[in-house]
């Protein structure tokens, strides 16, 4: 495991089992001002995330042993972290399977280093901006057995944290600062900032997903996000209560 520039900068994790690629990454990114770690496969990363914290997490999908996706899952189970996932397969089922477990973006391989750059920033704006737009809410917003801290970025159940990546915090965060109200995906879109998209990305409706598995009863028959057809989404504070 490699680790180059200072602890002040941001900390990043590079997960390829291709030496080339992450002596490439590391050597990039450091000079660019980022801390960086880096890892051959799910052992090495386990154990580096075992010894400290990261503010992201490049991760390559095709790995020896544990692959990109089941590392994705096994770091949602604990941490929000932003995942940048990385993959020699380009194919649309691949980045939406990616997207739905977890990772927060998708690059496919071959890729230049500046975009890669521009993505992890975009991804780590997304986790430190602001992400609700006015009107202004309480500190404390809640819903059923849920508070939002809208301070410390966090989503509690009766106290306890239910575990959000940046990207599902922001959408959260999003839907809860206008309720009652049906959102289109560009008007959410236009909420999370430092979020881009193409016409045709799905990754609005792949958040969604994630979120109603974490905060919905029955996720098939939601009672907070309700979706309306052809319009976009709605969120119901009152769940199923009349």
């Amino acid at each position: 495991m490699a680790v180059m520039n200072t602890s002040t900068s941001p900390r990043i994790l590079v997960v390829d089992d291709d030496c080339d690629l992450r002596d490439l990454l590391s050597t990039y990114l450091g000079s660019n001002g980022f801390c960086v770690a880096s890892a051959s496969d799910g052992v090495a990363m386990r154990a580096a995330l075992a010894q400290g914290t990261f503010d992201a997490i490049v991760l390559d999908l095709m790995l020896p042993g544990e692959d990109g996706l089941a590392l994705t899952r096994a770091v949602r189970a604990t941490s929000g972290v932003p995942i940048l996932m990385l993959s020699a397969r380009g194919e649309e089922l691949d980045r939406v399977i990616g997207l739905e477990v977890g990772a927060d973006d998708y690059l496919a391989k071959p890729f230049g280093p500046r975009e890669l750059l521009a993505r992890l920033r975009a991804l780590l704006r997304r986790g430190h901006a602001p992400a609700l737009q006015a009107p202004a809410a309480a500190a404390m917003p809640s819903f059923g057995p849920y508070q939002l801290d809208t301070l410390s970025h966090r989503l509690l159940q009766e106290g306890q944290e239910v575990v959000l990546t940046g990207g599902e915090y922001a959408l959260l965060a999003a839907l809860v600062a206008h309720p009652n109200r049906v959102l289109s995906r560009d008007t959410l879109v236009d909420l999370l900032r430092g979020y881009e998209r193409d016409p045709f990305d799905r990754s609005i409706d792949n958040r969604v997903t994630r979120l109603r598995r974490k905060i919905e009863v029955d996720p098939a028959a939601p009672a907070y996000i309700r979706t309306m057809r052809g319009e976009g989404y709605l969120f119901n504070p009152r769940g199923n209560k009349p």
